[in-house]
Formats: structure tokens, sequence, C-alpha cells
């Protein structure tokens, strides 16, 4: 037979055995874990220093094109003020040509009364 000793060690040995399994275990367990995170973070981390570049490639391209159409729009309002200012021109040339209608036709319907009556007491006369 063994002795009481000899039985307390070897319980003591397995039990100590069995914690240091159970340890072991957890331990395996928490490390692939942890691994597999660490992984999934290394490949986000790529991922999302790709997406990076290409949202400052995409900024950039924004950048001109929007200074494309900041040219465009600038072009479009001279060209708006050149009609504007032709318009302008239009009418004050109109209004001119009006008085200078009116005129001539003051002009002419003078001597037409001043050769009608031969008096001279037209527009043009001696009023």
């Amino acid at each position: 037979m063994s002795s009481p000793n000899s039985e307390s060690e070897r319980r003591t040995a397995e039990a100590r055995a069995a914690v240091t399994a159970s340890l072991t275990s957890i331990g395996t367990s928490i490390n692939s874990e942890i691994t597999t995170r660490a992984k999934d973070l290394h490949g986000n981390s790529q991922a999302i220093l790709k997406q990076e570049k290409e949202l400052a490639k995409q900024t950039q391209g924004l950048a001109k094109q929007s200074k494309e159409w900041e040219k465009m729009g600038e072009g479009a309002r001279k060209k708006l003020n050149e009609i504007g200012d032709i318009q302008n021109w239009a009418e004050m040339i109109e209004r001119d040509l009006l008085v200078l209608e009116e005129t001539v036709r003051l002009v002419e319907g003078g001597r037409e009364e001043e050769s009608a009556s031969g008096t001279g007491t037209g527009s043009w006369g001696g009023r």
C-alpha cells in the first residue's frame, strides 16, 4: 500500500496538472482570439490606408473639377455682363434713333406747313 503522504502528493500533482492544463487551454484560446483580432486589425489598417489614399486622390480630382467649374461660371458671368452691355448699347442707339426720327419728323412737318401756306408761319416760322 501507498503511504498517505504519497497519495496526497499524487493528488496534488494531478490537481496541478489539471489546473496547468486548464490554464494552458484558456491561454491558447485567448492567444488564438487575440492573434485573430490582431490579424484583422492589421488587415483593416491596410484597407484603411488604401481607402485613405483613394479618398485623397478623389478629393484632388474634385478640387480640380471645382476650379474648372469656377472658371466656366466666371466666363458665363462675363458673357452675361457683355450681353447686358450690348442690350444697354442697343437701347441707347434706339433712343438716339427715336430722337433723330422725331427731329426729322418735326423738320419735315415744318416744311410742309410752310410750303402749304406760303407764308412761312409753320413750326419754324414767326411764332
